[in-house]
């Protein structure tokens, strides 16, 4: 089943909250958007200025870097010591006990090159990794795009969580910060940009077309919620393999792509409009707003054409979010006079991703929080 995103305009965003019918308007959609039954915890914003062109510009250099020698891309661009989390990854993340090679990764702050003071770096060296870029001659305009299209993602971003902010103040009263989150968003450092080069599908029923394709539905990206606050989507594009030339989507089997779970635990294809970015829920964001709004689990599922015509082509994806978080030392806390159990409770209830209640606890800091989320998912992916 396919389901639409709800929709807002990036000027309804640049207007303040407040009572006026078009503030009213707005909330109404993100509480469709992030705090319903049917809600897929994603909103696209269409209007944003210069995304369309920077994405053009920007996620077609996914193919080259892929394909760029494996010694330079291993040697010269991953970056170890930080477990990967900078620079060019493949392989290196596990599902189950098996290395992660569906999709290669390059990690990157679009804020700073060096985020963090220099004690925190070496404190938390995961959450604070450096940039690494590959060369300008190998890859010209890739460090200036990729900078570019994830500010611009950023201040959507943040013109949201003030927004967000509105919601959970109308819901929760006093006991909700003023700003809160916005306040964070607006003075972080800390963003991962994650373009992602998915390679193509190793399957001979890549071709199956429908919703009884035999591509798993969680063959490119694992069932996963997202750990942090909020997660910019640039949308995504299809490009053959060989020759990184685009494919149209109406090409593409229409099974593929980006899957979420509502919190009726009903499983649909979620679209993002080809003109719109998105912004996604994550899970302490729902922690600190005390459930009023919610991260919902979500995979991407592959596939290739709908019919091939015996030509061969072999069809690779390209995306990038961009998640934006606080600093670790944040505390996750609850709203005051908000329960534990209607903070959690508000989520999904499945067996997709590890429940949040053995992952966090009410005052740990977003950094010990991701720490614990990195371990369980890894011993959940084993089960």
């Amino acid at each position: 089943m396919s389901a639409d995103i709800v929709v807002i305009e990036y000027t309804a965003l640049l207007e303040d909250p407040g009572e006026s019918d078009a503030s009213n308007e707005l909330q109404e959609k993100l509480i469709a958007a992030f705090g319903t039954d049917k809600s897929l915890g994603i909103v696209a914003i269409r209007g944003v200025p210069r995304f369309l062109d920077a994405r053009t510009t920007f996620l077609p250099m996914a193919h080259r870097l892929a394909h760029l020698p494996h010694d330079y891309l291993e040697n010269e661009l991953g970056d170890p010591k930080t477990l990967y989390n900078a620079g060019w990854s493949h392989g290196k993340e596990k599902l189950g006990d098996k290395p992660d090679t569906a999709k290669g990764s390059f990690y990157f702050n679009p804020l700073a090159d060096t985020p963090g003071s220099p004690e925190l770096r070496d404190q938390f060296p995961l959450s604070y990794p450096c940039n690494v870029w590959p060369d300008d001659e190998k890859m010209p305009g890739f460090e200036a795009n990729a900078k570019d299209l994830g500010s611009i993602m950023h201040k959507a971003v943040v013109r949201v969580s003030l927004h967000i902010d509105a919601l959970a103040k109308k819901r929760l009263g006093d006991s909700y910060t003023d700003n809160m989150l916005y306040k964070q968003m607006q003075a972080t450092d800390k963003a991962k940009g994650r373009l992602l080069y998915y390679f193509p599908i190793e399957s001979s029923d890549t071709s199956a077309s429908g919703e009884e394709a035999s591509t798993p539905e969680d063959s490119w990206i694992g069932w996963h919620n997202d750990s942090g606050f909020l997660t910019a989507l640039a949308g995504d594009m299809y490009v053959d393999d060989e020759t990184g030339k685009p494919i149209d989507k109406s090409l593409i089997d229409p099974a593929a792509g980006l899957y979420a779970v509502d919190r009726s635990g009903k499983t649909v294809r979620a679209n993002i409009p080809e003109d719109c970015m998105a912004v996604q829920i994550g899970e302490c964001t729902q922690i600190i707003t005390g459930g009023a709004v919610i991260a919902t689990p979500h995979c991407v599922r592959g596939g290739g054409l709908k019919e091939d015509g015996g030509n061969g082509t072999r069809v690779a994806r390209i995306s990038l979010p961009c998640f934006i978080d606080t600093g670790p030392t944040f505390p996750l806390c609850l709203p005051t006079g908000c329960s534990r159990k209607k903070a959690i409770g508000s989520g999904v209830g499945n067996a997709k991703v590890p429940p949040l209640q053995d992952r966090w606890e009410d005052g740990m800091t977003f950094g010990d929080f991701l720490q614990k989320t990195f371990a369980t998912y890894y011993d959940w992916s084993k089960k």
